[in-house]
């Protein structure tokens, strides 16, 4: 018994302190090889309402820095004059990484007749592409450049896809300046025609109302609703608490959380393909 008791409280004493002084053994932490993704471009590639946030959350690893500086509405053109243009170039001048690249992708509102934001598909599009490319390697980085996102338009079972022919100037200048090409919308418009109008409405922000859903069932769709006009939180309701507001919709063109998933997951296989020394850094 006494035996048994001096061997308990050996084991249970605590264990001598390091002679004061005496030093622990100590390493240093070897660099690592970080990598930055700046994305630039339209509300299809925008948080909330395109694909880039998903991508950036859960598509690479944590060596990466993902930075979606996509914003609705913005074309070749208006990105650029609103100095949105500026603050991409100065993320892809930060010291530090092993390797930067900025990912551009243009074309929906290029499209649009709005005056701030048109431009002409033959000559001001490419010229604009060319310009932040000349710049994106001026500044130490290397450029990648996507066709825009399909839209989600049938017309008698068919997509009918009128960003193709402005995809075919963001290929024509991939190949003129050997940048690495994402062709996301041949690919999202060939995912979005095995699915069919009636399964694609799944993809948008929100449900769609029942003559959007039939008229799709039928193989054809509808003209997209009206904008919702956007609510202003009062200063009351809101009290210290964070005040903004994104306005969700259902139409063809932007993207909810399924959406945004299938299209992230698009994206992370088409770069690994286009920049193979990206491929240890992205998650399928």
């Amino acid at each position: 018994m006494h035996k048994t008791l001096s061997m308990l409280a050996l084991l249970l004493a605590p264990a001598p302190l390091l002679a004061q002084g005496a030093a622990r053994e100590r390493t240093d932490a070897s660099p690592i090889q970080a990598y930055k993704l700046v994305l630039v471009g339209d509300s299809t590639m925008a948080p909330h309402s395109g694909w880039a946030s998903v991508f950036c959350a859960k598509h690479v690893k944590s060596s990466v820095a993902c930075l979606n500086l996509g914003r609705g509405g913005r074309s070749t053109r208006s990105y650029r004059t609103e100095k949105s243009w500026d603050i991409a170039l100065g993320e892809a001048k930060v010291p530090g990484y092993g390797a930067t690249y900025v990912l551009i992708q243009f074309g929906h509102n290029d499209q649009s007749s709005n005056a701030e934001r048109w431009t002409d598909m033959t000559t001001e599009f490419p010229a604009n592409l060319r310009r932040y490319v000349e710049e994106v390697r001026a500044a130490g980085a290397q450029p990648v450049l996507l066709t825009p996102l399909t839209r989600r338009e049938f017309k008698e079972g068919r997509l009918d896809n009128t960003l193709e022919p402005w995809s075919q100037q963001v290929r024509k200048v991939a190949t003129e300046m050997k940048v690495p090409l994402v062709d996301l919308n041949a690919h999202s418009a060939a995912l979005v025609q095995r699915m069919g109008a009636e399964t694609a409405t799944q993809l948008a922000q929100l449900p769609p109302a029942a003559d959007e859903l039939a008229a799709a069932k039928a193989g054809s769709t509808l003209k997209p609703r009206p904008v919702p006009e956007q609510p202003v939180p009062s200063a009351d309701a809101a009290g210290d608490g964070p005040r903004g507001v994104v306005t969700r919709k259902f139409d063809y063109t932007h993207v909810g959380d399924v959406g945004a998933g299938v299209f992230a997951r698009l994206v992370a296989q088409d770069l690994a393909v286009a920049v193979p020394a990206l491929r240890s850094q992205i998650l399928p």
